[in-house]
């Protein structure tokens, strides 16, 4: 059997990856001399108001080799397949980690992808992969359909100041609009992993409006869509754009995701993003 491990980065509750049996790690967040675990040390809100009284940028960290060699031990001793869903390698150092700790195992039943994604994307690819995993799907078969994911993600999503993608050396092409802000809002994408801009438009609103239509193309008549939106401190907002979504795309639900702490650290509060997936070829 597949067993598929994730990190909080994937955005998804703990408690729910947790009760559909996918192992979930911790990233690291670091205020000064103290180190919290972001699965249960500190959520989102607590965070928010660190971060917001602290005078330095706290610093994040990927989980340690030393927490998932246990997990794969124990799927090794089962007779199963370890299969780490990582962050975009560009973004966090979960997929290195995992890699090392799997190092010791000499295993060719450790398999660790770099999705390219983080946040909702990332999410929507675990909780697939553990369908398809339920399902009875080989692992080949399993990869090969999460490359495919990988291929057809879109994402958009706005920041309210690009300082802390700057200051945590998350930035990417983005830093060319650095000194443009006053002037635009720009949208941002990710391009094999990487933060890159997708448009520029005068105001938050416009960029709303922008991403909506961008979302509503993809979306429409497109059962594997994977809507989701993700937003750190930004819940009204992200309530606002579902409730649009939801009507223009005659959907009854779309999932609204926190961003955990070690996101929120490089983005900033008020980030707000959407990932869909495009139509298979």
């Amino acid at each position: 059997m597949i067993q598929i491990i994730a990190d909080t980065t994937c955005g998804i509750p703990v408690e729910k990856l947790k009760a559909q049996g996918i192992y979930v790690l911790p990233q690291i967040i670091i205020f000064g001399e103290t180190t919290y675990h972001d699965d249960y040390e500190l959520d989102t809100q607590t965070f928010m108001e660190k971060l917001l009284a602290s005078k330095e940028l706290p610093k994040t960290a990927a989980p340690p080799p030393t927490l998932y060699a246990p997990i794969y031990e124990s799927i090794l001793s089962a007779g199963d397949i370890a299969l780490v869903i990582a962050p975009s390698q560009k973004l966090s150092g979960t997929f290195r980690s995992a890699s090392v700790a799997a190092e010791e195992f000499h295993s060719e039943d450790i398999h660790i992808i770099d999705t390219k994604s983080i946040a909702g994307g990332l999410g929507s690819m675990v909780l697939q992969a553990k369908q398809w995993a339920d399902e009875g799907m080989d692992i080949h078969s399993l990869l090969r359909n999460l490359e495919s994911m990988m291929a057809r993600e879109r994402v958009y999503f706005m920041v309210d100041t690009l300082d802390y993608l700057y200051k945590g050396g998350r930035i990417g092409g983005a830093s060319r609009l650095i000194g443009s802000m006053l002037q635009i809002k720009p949208i941002l994408t990710f391009v094999d992993g990487q933060i890159e801009p997708f448009d520029k438009v005068r105001t938050a609103h416009q960029a709303l409006a922008n991403i909506v239509e961008m979302v509503i193309e993809i979306c429409k008549g497109n059962p594997d869509a994977h809507l989701t939106i993700s937003h750190g401190g930004a819940e009204p907002q992200a309530k606002l754009l579902a409730a649009e979504l939801q009507d223009k795309l005659d959907l009854p639900d779309i999932p609204i995701l926190t961003c955990p702490p070690a996101i929120v650290v490089h983005a900033g509060p008020g980030v707000i993003s959407t990932s869909c997936f495009v139509k298979p070829n």
